[in-house]
């Protein structure tokens, strides 16, 4: 076992790794008290070398890894990256790059919709992971050997399971279906939280426009607020009494003291003021130009019937093609495709529409058809090719 707590080691340690084709990248972080994840341990594993970074060890200059996650000649491999790419990209405003998620992969790759690592490393790497010590708390020091033991596989038992991956890919030809989903998690506005859209997280049932403007204004100063002092959002304002208070729209301090969740001493101090000031923003919004939640497909009559046969075909052709069901289409998806043949959805592109889109738009047309064959549902073309084609 490897751990790196000092700089120069650390130096050595990712200059000796830059010469691996790949690396395979983990973090351990802590988020319960901090609005931003608070590093704690980075574990790198080259093809031959592996270590774990204690990234709190006072003095630690951590600049020779994030030159190894910019650099362009190694390719970095996550497992479920998201939460690990927004790290670094808050560290450094970019992301690493190039990029292979295995839990995106193993998604192409026919193992189901969000595998775990436990689950990959089993299947892939014919490894136990002991995870006694996976909800710990990682920015106690010192670390145990266990603690560390642990960290340590988190990397490498991601390389067997990533070159398998990687063999499954070049022999299927699905590398580009890969891509496409790596673009988006190599976006840096991917992991930028921008104040003014957080609203849209709170998942709001009411479309009213007066209650939509205090919704986004006054999401958007808790979200400032908690960047500001570096607090989860829920210890400045609950999302709950948010949700309250645009709904009652108070129009004074006093009536926001009256609210659930308000406590007197809070709107007697700043925190109360700047709400209040968020409110009155919401309050003289005009209408028009209100925030608005996206519109759903208004079904036709009779298209229900139609979204769940599209939700068999959906099942069948990632079966047939080994993919996740989740990657191709979701039920917002097949909805907007039951009332419009050229909806703007994924599933209709790319790799997508071979996969599934055409054969959905086939069954729309009455080109393709479902019929049974002993226990089991077939597809059948219907204009005028005699053969099953599934």
């Amino acid at each position: 076992m490897t751990l790196i707590a000092e700089s120069a080691p650390l130096a050595a340690f990712c200059a000796k790794v830059a010469a691996s084709s790949y690396v395979t990248v983990d973090t351990e972080f802590m988020r319960d008290k901090t609005y931003y994840p608070q590093l704690c341990l980075v574990q790198v594993a080259g093809e031959d070398d592996a270590a774990v970074i204690d990234a709190l060890a006072p003095g630690l200059d951590l600049a020779p890894l994030l030159e190894l996650m910019d650099n362009p000649a190694v390719l970095k491999v996550f497992h479920a990256a998201r939460q690990d790419l927004e790290i670094f990209h808050n560290l450094t405003g970019r992301v690493p790059a190039p990029l292979f998620d295995t839990q995106v992969a193993a998604m192409v790759c026919g193992f189901g919709e969000q595998v775990s690592y436990e689950n990959l490393a089993a299947q892939l790497a014919r490894a136990r992971i002991d995870k006694s010590v996976r909800f710990t708390d990682w920015a106690q020091r010192p670390l145990s050997a266990k603690q560390i033991s642990y960290a340590l596989s988190d990397v490498t038992h991601l390389r067997p399971a990533y070159e398998a991956l990687a063999r499954k890919l070049g022999q299927s030809g699905r590398a580009g279906w890969l891509a496409e989903e790596m673009a988006i998690l190599m976006d840096p506005a991917t992991y930028r939280a921008d104040p003014e859209e957080v609203w849209r997280r709170m998942k709001p049932r009411g479309a009213k426009p007066r209650f939509l403007a205090i919704l986004k204004e006054v999401c958007a100063w808790r979200e400032r607020e908690a960047q500001r002092r570096d607090t989860p959002r829920n210890r400045v304002v609950r999302d709950e009494t948010i949700l309250d208070v645009a709904a009652h729209a108070p129009e004074s301090l006093e009536d926001l003291a009256r609210m659930r969740g308000i406590n007197r001493g809070f709107t007697e101090g700043r925190l109360g003021q700047e709400m209040m000031e968020a409110i009155k923003r919401g309050l003289a919004t005009p209408v028009e130009k209100a925030p608005a939640l996206p519109e759903s497909p208004d079904l036709p009559p009779g298209l229900g019937p139609v979204v769940e046969l599209l939700k068999v075909l959906l099942k069948m052709k990632c079966e047939e093609h080994g993919v996740a069901q989740k990657l191709v289409a979701t039920t917002a998806d097949l909805e907007r495709i039951a009332a419009d043949d050229v909806a703007d959805v994924p599933a209709l592109q790319g790799w997508r529409r071979e996969v599934f889109g055409s054969a959905a738009l086939d069954l729309k047309s009455g080109r393709l058809g479902f019929t049974l064959k002993g226990k089991k549902i077939v597809l059948m073309r219907l204009d005028g090719a005699a053969a099953a084609v599934a």
